[in-house]
């Protein structure tokens, strides 16, 4: 069963909590991140990505750049930038994006709950990026950045987060890009505990987005474990910061490809090849083709939107992984005629979340992009059913939207 428990958040003062929350770390450059600081001292990117203010030059893995990421978050503690909770809290962390809710608990999952697979992976880890982070973490001792963590919907749940709701928020604010973030802090006892019984009866947690932040914790947890040599469980470095969401509240926007080339192919070949899998036939609304059911694809090509449905028998539909349109569009189009034979290394593609819009797959194609497919949205029971099958999804399967914020809760270990 899954254990959560509260926790003393690090904390922006009300007053500072939409200067201080950033995006995640890594949905930018760190040109991007200077831009976008620029003028405000108090953004948790000076921590989360603390090379912004150092050399443009220096090496992002350098050990300088997690020294200055220390020294910044204790010197917004000491200005009084961040307070901490004066007792152990559960939060709930409501977004709002054009009229649509997605309301979570933040919360402290357990790293034993990972290890066991009772938090349930569906990616791949990159060493590099892992180690990332792991040192970023000890460094500050603390996890900065929460991990997006889903479940079955539970309406027992439910009821004590609307009752929650109805009192008075500490955090209530819209951040630049119009998405609106309110926040209560859970500080009853019986309230407390009553959210944390109710997710003992969930017998697993599902990773929607940081699979590795969550890596990262746990190898600090793990790390700090041998280092102490005997331990209770109860150290905070044995829990890591999250946000969990019921499944329902939550939206997976179209991942979407462009290529730079066909591979050698001519359009007639390429087009003549794609019908032993596909039905072809051009797009005769206006505007961008977006797909409207799974199997269902867009593709972009000399100024005109094409609609490829998938023929019968494509895939196995009941493999988790072969099912997917991410898969089916690597597995019979990506690979085999354009020859993108590993999407996450090859410098001939390239993926535009859905957050971009379908006019961004155009406009990179008439500036010099050769193809680009527009996805219909993988399914988070697509996701949970991978998880549950012990597969891994194909990179650049699901964008989420909204992105949980960094720095309006900090864990420290």
């Amino acid at each position: 069963m899954a254990v959560v428990r509260p926790f003393k958040a690090l904390r922006p003062v009300p007053e500072l909590v939409s200067k201080v929350a950033a995006l995640p770390y890594d949905v930018m450059s760190s040109e991007e991140a200077r831009d976008m600081v620029k003028g405000n001292p108090y953004s948790f990117l000076h921590v989360d990505k603390a090379e912004i203010d150092l050399d443009p030059a220096i090496d992002l893995y350098d050990p300088r750049v997690y020294a200055k990421a220390r020294e910044n978050l204790d010197s917004m503690i000491e200005q009084g930038i961040f307070v901490e909770e004066n007792k152990p809290c559960f939060y709930i962390y409501r977004q709002q994006m054009e009229g649509r809710y997605q309301t979570g608990l933040v919360a402290g999952a357990s790293i034993d709950d990972y290890l066991e697979d009772r938090i349930k992976k569906h990616e791949l880890t990159r060493a590099d990026k892992e180690l990332d982070r792991t040192t970023h973490v000890d460094i500050c001792n603390a996890q900065t950045g929460p991990i997006f963590l889903t479940y079955p919907v539970r309406e027992d749940i439910n009821a004590i987060t609307e009752g929650i709701m109805k009192g008075k928020p500490v955090y209530d604010y819209m951040s630049e890009d119009g998405i609106g973030h309110t926040v209560w802090v859970v500080d009853d006892d019986e309230t407390v505990r009553q959210l944390g019984d109710a997710f003992a009866q969930i017998p697993v947690l599902y990773i929607a987005d940081g699979h590795h932040r969550s890596a990262s914790a746990v190898k600090v947890g793990q790390k700090r474990r041998e280092q102490q040599g005997q331990y209770t469980g109860e150290e905070e470095y044995n829990y890591f910061l999250s946000v969990i969401f019921p499944d329902a509240d939550l939206y997976i926007m179209d991942y979407n490809r462009v290529l730079k080339d066909l591979n050698g192919l001519s359009d007639e070949a390429f087009l003549a090849a794609l019908q032993t899998d596909f039905e072809l036939k051009p797009h005769s609304g206006e505007g961008p083709f977006k797909p409207l059911k799974k199997h269902q694809f867009g593709m972009y090509l000399n100024g005109q939107w094409q609609i490829l449905e998938a023929r019968e028998g494509i895939c196995n539909e009941n493999d988790a992984v072969q099912s997917l349109d991410v898969s089916i569009l690597q597995e019979r189009v990506l690979g085999p005629l354009l020859g993108i034979d590993d999407p996450r290394t090859s410098k001939r593609i390239d993926f535009v979340g859905g957050g971009r819009g379908l006019k961004e797959l155009e406009k990179r194609v008439n500036e010099g992009m050769k193809v680009a497919f527009s996805m219909y949205p993988t399914g988070i029971g697509d996701l949970m059913s991978v998880a549950d099958a012990g597969q891994i999804m194909p990179p650049k399967s699901t964008w989420f939207e909204p992105k949980l914020r960094s720095g309006i809760f900090i864990h420290r270990i």
